[in-house]
């Protein structure tokens, strides 16, 4: 599983966090299209996935932009990161 990481999505407005895998060669906005699409499926239909969401650094809470790919931001294995 070269092509992708597990992090920790922490989604603060569910006060829960998930360990998923998130594919490194796609752009953060992707990650977040497909990342919102799963939490609101999984909270069944509680988060609601819209164009503001954000994906933010769990330690710095610095937000990733959304035109970067996730192999070239510091997200890794075990990364912790924030759904907003």
């Amino acid at each position: 599983m070269n092509n992708k990481v597990l992090v920790e999505l922490v989604v603060p407005v569910l006060e829960e966090s998930y360990d998923v895998f998130v594919p490194v060669n796609k752009k953060i906005g992707n990650i977040i299209i497909l990342l919102s699409k799963l939490i609101a499926e999984l909270s069944g239909g509680y988060f609601v996935a819209n164009e503001k969401n954000c994906l933010y650094n769990g330690d710095t809470g610095d937000a990733y932009p959304m035109d970067v790919l996730l192999i070239n931001t510091d997200i890794r294995n075990g990364s912790k990161i924030i759904l907003m």
